[in-house]
């Protein structure tokens, strides 16, 4: 069974930054495409970024230019690094493993989803 687990979340002010990461049991996470998406109350779960086996990577337009989402192999853990953070970026922050191919956030291509990391951007 694949597991994933998040960490890193935490509460910081409008403006400020927060690394999250991704790690898994039993598995190597290069050989997989990796997804970050978070979940606000009373909203639907949404995706935030991926990182392809290859390397590439895609954002949602809410985040571009704001967070970046790398591999560290050695580590064996996917981070997500979000600079200037803003309160509509509070949520709930799940990592999880794309299981079919696709080029968007469809939660259907996703699985095996970690427990999730609170984030929380307040004064």
């Amino acid at each position: 069974q694949v597991q994933l687990v998040e960490s890193g979340g935490g509460l910081v002010q409008p403006g400020g930054s927060l690394r999250l990461s991704c790690t898994a049991s039993e598995f190597t996470l290069d050989y997989y495409a990796i997804g970050w998406f978070r979940q606000a109350p009373g909203k639907e779960r949404e995706g935030v970024s991926c990182i392809n086996s290859d390397g590439s990577t895609y954002y949602a337009d809410s985040v571009k230019g704001r967070f970046t989402i790398r591999r560290d192999n050695v580590k064996n853990t996917v981070y997500l690094q979000m600079n200037t953070l803003k309160p509509e970026d509070t949520a709930v922050y799940y990592c999880t493993l794309r299981t079919r191919a696709t080029m968007n956030f469809e939660i259907s291509a996703f699985g095996a989803w970690g427990q999730g990391t609170q984030v929380t951007v307040s004064s």
